[in-house]
């Protein structure tokens, strides 16, 4: 893909040069990122990873359980997808929501608010005698899982230098495989232990535990100090209508509709795979856990090489390049015959890494594409809206999946990537941007 000539940055940016950010930014070495960070952004860096973890692992206690509570509540395909439509479509407003937040009262304090939200309604879903309530409980734990990353990436991307920022906001993308994982071994624990009409509410009352990582964030983390004085002077800070003014408009839209295909095309998967491996595959709970592991062990690989090449190869190249690769793999992973099961397992690790790959480029993007005082409120929106819009795409599988199966109706995810090629031809290449 040809690259675009980068525009004029908005006020707040402009390519870096020697110089330029921490000192440490010279330093050489795999870990030389974390170094750069300094004692205050390593504590940031830990609060933030932790908290997109337990994000990631409170979001996988629905798909993990979705064949027991479809089960339970006699739910079709469609219903059991809107479960997980509803917590996307509210996690825009949280998101959206939380960046406001992060940019008008601070990074540390709304971060503190989306995981007490999140884990708080995680485990009321628990104790949901109905569907509907259900349904409600779910949608109010997308507000605080909405928010969490993109106010948990912006700090840290003000503490990380601009030549490691790419592999730093990396790593704390990885926290979702290691979330995720984590989700992983305690469904396969708790679904061994209890009968399946109670698992499922274990498995969402052991999303309460996050919460406790406030205690760490409240008494360590503190914003980064000089972002902190730029924010402060900005009487703009945290308004919606101004990442819709004058130069910030286009790359807000377009990182709309790039966050809509990426995220669309994950959340197929996130989604209806566990179903996939037991319904058609035949696979019980413990050996679902197994393939899955090699789907989110390729995921956290791919994190981390997506990281080192968008500061390699800069934000665009990477997210094109892995938009066609996760296209590909969803293709190929659907398509395996019957029978063939270890053909599937193998195919998780490349499905895994390529549909990961993709996000490690969207911490530094995005917070490179606004000023600081609305650093929040850009990345908070833009992330968010796209993974409202692109929940059409699980919900759209659901109810393909009754006429074609699940892995039949798969094939759709794949579709969501174009929409991702399409968003950089109106995006600017901004390595190398000053935060």
């Amino acid at each position: 893909m040809s690259s675009h000539a980068t525009p004029t940055a908005p006020p707040g940016h402009g390519p870096s040069h020697p110089g330029s950010g921490p000192e440490e930014a010279g330093e050489t070495g795999s870990f030389a990122w974390f170094r750069s960070l300094g004692p205050r952004g390593r504590r940031a860096f830990a609060g933030a990873f932790g908290g997109y973890g337990l994000d990631s692992y409170d979001f996988f206690t629905l798909p993990l359980s979705m064949v027991a509570i479809e089960a339970y509540f006699l739910l079709n395909s469609g219903q059991t997808g809107l479960l997980t439509t509803v917590t996307l479509l509210f996690s825009a407003l949280g998101g959206a929501a939380a960046g406001v937040l992060a940019d008008r009262i601070g990074r540390v304090k709304a971060l503190m608010i989306t995981v007490v939200t999140y884990a708080f309604f995680t485990l009321l879903c628990g104790l949901a005698p109905t569907y509907e309530l259900l349904l409600v409980f779910r949608a109010l734990q997308g507000l605080g899982f909405g928010g969490e990353w993109a106010v948990g990436a912006v700090l840290v991307a003000e503490y990380a230098s601009d030549r490691h920022r790419g592999r730093t906001l990396a790593w704390i993308q990885s926290s979702w495989a290691v979330g995720w994982g984590l989700a992983v071994l305690v469904n396969t624990v708790i679904f061994s232990v209890f009968p399946e009409e109670t698992a499922w509410r274990v498995m969402f009352f052991t999303g309460a535990l996050p919460a406790l990582l406030v205690l760490y964030v409240r008494r360590s983390v503190t914003d980064a100090p000089a972002a902190t004085e730029r924010r402060l002077r900005s009487a703009e800070r945290g308004s919606l209508r101004a990442i819709f003014r004058g130069p910030l408009l286009r790359p807000t839209l377009f990182a709309v509709l790039l966050s809509t295909g990426v995220q669309g095309g994950y959340y197929t998967l996130a989604t209806w795979v566990p179903s996939y491996l037991r319904d058609e595959r035949g696979l019980s709970v413990v050996n679902t856990g197994g393939y899955l592991t090699f789907l989110i062990s390729g995921a956290f690989a791919g994190y981390l090489t997506g990281g080192y090449l968008t500061d390699r190869l800069g934000r665009r190249h990477n997210i094109a390049l892995f938009a066609v690769l996760s296209a590909v793999s969803i293709g190929a992973y659907s398509a395996v015959p019957e029978g063939a099961n270890t053909l599937v397992m193998v195919l998780g690790l490349p499905l895994g890494f390529c549909s990961s790959a993709i996000f490690s480029s969207f911490g530094s993007l995005l917070a490179e594409l606004y000023p600081t005082a609305l650093r929040g409120t850009g990345q908070g929106f833009t992330y968010n809206t796209g993974r409202a819009i692109g929940a059409v795409f699980p919900t759209t599988v659901g109810f393909m999946a009754d006429r074609l199966g699940v892995g039949g109706a798969l094939v759709f995810g794949a579709a969501a990537y174009a929409l991702a090629l399409l968003a950089l031809l109106g995006l600017p290449e901004t390595k190398g941007r000053a935060l």
